[in-house]
Formats: C-alpha cells, structure tokens, sequence
C-alpha cells in the first residue's frame, strides 16, 4: 500500500507542479475543473447524488478530489464513475 501512495502522490506532483501546486487537496477552481472533473457517467451520478445529499459547494469540491486520489492510487488516467462513487462512500460513512 504504501507503493502506491508513493505512486499516487508523484503523479499528482507531476500533473500539479506546473499549476504550483504538490497535492490533489490543494487544487480549486480552473484547476479542480480541468484535473479531477469525472467522465459523462460519474458527473451524473455526483450531480444526482450532491442533490440527494444536498452538498454545499466545499462539500462536492472534497468529493471531486477524493475521487481524482482514487483514480490515482489506482493508476487511472482519468475520474470514472467507480472512483466518484468510492468518494461519496467515505463522505457518507464519515456523516453517520
């Protein structure tokens, strides 16, 4: 595990660097929109859910970058339906 938290945060420090940033935590705004913004099937199912939940605007911000580490730590080039569902998981149990 600890493998591919090396690898997740080197390619976050790749990809950000040139925007001056090291982290997917520390993206927002252009950046947060360009990086971690899921394909067709996961922006639907994150709108759906930010309106079930009723997610403020930091709250679905957090979703997208979870879901962007997700993506990392397993190699993916860009956020699927899966790794937005995994981060509305954790947000969910962290509410209980």
């Amino acid at each position: 595990m600890a493998q591919r938290v090396a690898a997740a945060r080197d390619i976050q420090r790749e990809r950000l660097t040139p925007h001056g940033l090291r982290t997917n935590a520390q993206m927002e705004g252009e950046v947060l929109e360009k990086m971690a913004t899921p394909e067709v099937a996961g922006s639907k199912l994150l709108t759906e859910a930010a309106e079930r939940m009723q997610l403020t605007a930091r709250g679905y911000h957090r979703v997208l970058k979870v879901a962007r580490t997700i993506a990392d730590l397993g190699g993916a080039e860009s956020v699927g339906k899966n790794h937005v569902a995994e981060a509305l998981s954790y947000r969910r149990i962290a509410h209980l």
